[in-house]
C-alpha cells in the first residue's frame, strides 16, 4: 500500500500512467473499426478461438485482428523487421554491422532502415492475410473484385492496413518516450490482458452459471469445484511463469582496481544470465514459419490453401496418416514442429543477446575477469558453456508454457473449447511486461527519493 501511495504522490508517474492509458484507449477504438469493404464470417470467429497461427497474429496485434480492424496488422511487421535487421547486423551485412558500432548515430540509421523494412513487410503481410482469409472463407469483400476493380480494391485495403500498422508503431513510440514501459510490448500486453476477464467469465458461465440455471445441486457443487480448480491452476501457472521470468544464473565478475589500488580494493559484481534470455521472440519466429506455407499457398489459389497436407503445419490439429490394412493414426506433427522450432530459436537468439565472444573481449579491455577463469578464449568458452546450460532449461520451459494451451485443447480437457486453455505465449508476455513495468516504476520512485534527499542536504 505504501508503494501505491508513493506512486500516486509522484506527478511524473501519474502523468505517464494517464498518457499510456489514453494511447491504449485510442488503439482500442481503432481495433473496433473494421476495414471498410471487408465483412468477417462466423468461421473467422471460430478461427480466433482455435489457438492456431491466426490466433497468434491476433495476439501480436493486440486483439485487433479479431474484427479485421484498421489496426489488424498491429506491431507484427515492426517486430519482424526488428528481428531481421538485428540478425543482419550480426556480421551478415557489413554496412549494418558498422552502423551498429557507431553509437547514437548508428542506432538512428538502423532504426530508419527498420521502419522502411516495416513498410515493405507490412504491405506483403497485408496482401498475404487478405488472400489467406479470403481463400479460407474467413472474410468476404463487399467492394468490387471483378475486372480492373480487383486491383484497386486490394490496393485500398492494403493501404488502410499499412496505415494502421504505421500508426500503431508511432503510438508505441509515444508510449516508450512519454508513457510507461516499452510501447510495443505494452500494446501486446494490453491485448493479452483484455482476454483474461473473458476467459474467466467463460469458465464461470460453463461450470457455475449454466448449472445454477438448471438448479441441479450435484451439478452446482461439481461445477463450483471445477471452477475453483481452474482458478487455482491459473494462479499456479502465473506463479511458475513469474519464477521462470525472474530466474537468473549469476556469474561472479571481478573488476581490477585502478593503478595504485590493492587487489583487495577490486570491485566485485555479477554477470546475470536470464533463464529466458530470448523472451517470446522464439515463439514469434516459430509461429511465423509455421504460417508461411499456408500464406504462400494462398497466393497460388483457393484450392492450394485448402490442401490437406497443410494441416501438418497447424499446431492446433492432429494430422491423420494412413496405417496398415486401411487404418489410420493421428500425430500432432504441427505441435512437434512448433516445439522444435521454439527450442532451436531459443538457443539461437540467446546466443545473439549474450555474445560470449564480444563479452570476453569487453572483459579483457575493461580489466574485468571471472575468478578462476583465464581472460580471452577461456572466458568465452566458460560463458558459452554456462549460457548453453541455462538456455537448455529456458528453452524447455518456454516450449512447455507455449505448448500448454495447445496440448490441453488437443487432449479434450475443456471439451474442445480452446478459449479456456491455460498458459501460452500471452501469459509469458503479461508476466514479462508486468515485471518490466514494476522495475521502471521502482526506478522512477528511487530517482525521486534521491532528489528529495539531495535537496534536503542542500
Amino acid at each position: 500500500m505504501k508503494k501505491f501511495a508513493s506512486i500516486f504522490k509522484n506527478k511524473e508517474i501519474v502523468g505517464r500512467i494517464f498518457f499510456t492509458i489514453m494511447i491504449l484507449f485510442v488503439i482500442r477504438i481503432g481495433a473496433a473499426i473494421t476495414v471498410p469493404g471487408v465483412k468477417t464470417t462466423s468461421s473467422f470467429t471460430d478461427a480466433m478461438n482455435s489457438g492456431n497461427a491466426i490466433a497468434m497474429m491476433n495476439l501480436l496485434g493486440g486483439g485487433a485482428l479479431s474484427n479485421f480492424s484498421v489496426f489488424a496488422l498491429g506491431v507484427s511487421p515492426y517486430i519482424t523487421s526488428q528481428i531481421i535487421v538485428q540478425l543482419l547486423s550480426k556480421d551478415v551485412l557489413p554496412a549494418l554491422t558498422e552502423l551498429s558500432k557507431q553509437g547514437q548515430y548508428g542506432r538512428k540509421k538502423i532504426e530508419m532502415a527498420t521502419r522502411y523494412l516495416t513498410l515493405l513487410l507490412g504491405a506483403v503481410q497485408a496482401y498475404g492475410i487478405i488472400m489467406m482469409m479470403q481463400n479460407s472463407s474467413y472474410i468476404s469483400l463487399t467492394l468490387s473484385t471483378s475486372g480492373g476493380g480487383a486491383f484497386w480494391t486490394y490496393l485500398y485495403i492494403i493501404t488502410v492496413l499499412l496505415a494502421g500498422a504505421m500508426l500503431t508503431m508511432w503510438l508505441g513510440d509515444q508510449i516508450t518516450e512519454k508513457g510507461l514501459g516499452n510501447g510495443i510490448s505494452i500494446i501486446i500486453f494490453a491485448g493479452c490482458v483484455r482476454s483474461l476477464p473473458i476467459q474467466i467469465s467463460t469458465a464461470w458461465e460453463k461450470w457455475v452459471a449454466a448449472n445454477l440455471r438448471i438448479a441441479d445441486s450435484t451439478a452446482i457443487i461439481r461445477g463450483s469445484f471445477q471452477f475453483a480448480l481452474y482458478i487455482v491452476a491459473l494462479l499456479a501457472i502465473v506463479t511458475g511463469v513469474v519464477f521462470f521470468e525472474i530466474s537468473r544464473r549469476k556469474i561472479p565478475v571481478q573488476h581490477a582496481g585502478k593503478s595504485g589500488q590493492s587487489a583487495s580494493m577490486a570491485r566485485a559484481s555479477f554477470l546475470p544470465i536470464k533463464v529466458n534470455s530470448a523472451g517470446v521472440i522464439p515463439v514469434i519466429f516459430a509461429s511465423s514459419i509455421l504460417m508461411a506455407p499456408t500464406v504462400i499457398a494462398s497466393f497460388i489459389s483457393a484450392d492450394a490453401a485448402q490442401a490437406p497436407w497443410l494441416k501438418i503445419f497447424s499446431y492446433s490439429e492432429m494430422f491423420t496418416m494412413p496405417w496398415f490394412n486401411g487404418g489410420t493414426w493421428k500425430m500432432p506433427w504441427g505441435l512437434l514442429i512448433y516445439l522444435t522450432l521454439i527450442i532451436v530459436f531459443t538457443f539461437f537468439y540467446s546466443e545473439m543477446q549474450i555474445d560470449p565472444e564480444s563479452l570476453a573481449d569487453n572483459f579483457q579491455k575493461n580489466g574485468s575477469y571471472i575468478p578462476g577463469i583465464r581472460p580471452g578464449k577461456a572466458t568465452e568458452r566458460y560463458v558459452r558453456r554456462v549460457l548453453n546450460r541455462v538456455t537448455c532449461i529456458g528453452a524447455i520451459a518456454l516450449a512447455a508454457i507455449s505448448a500448454l494451451p495447445v496440448a490441453l485443447t488437443l487432449s479434450g480437457v475443456f471439451g474442445g473449447d480452446s478459449s479456456l486453455a491455460l498458459g501460452g505465449t500471452g501469459m509469458i508476455i503479461i508476466v514479462g511486461v508486468a515485471i518490466e513495468l514494476n522495475s521502471q516504476i521502482d526506478g522512477l520512485l528511487a530517482g525521486k527519493s534521491f532528489d528529495e534527499v539531495r535537496g534536503g542536504m542542500a
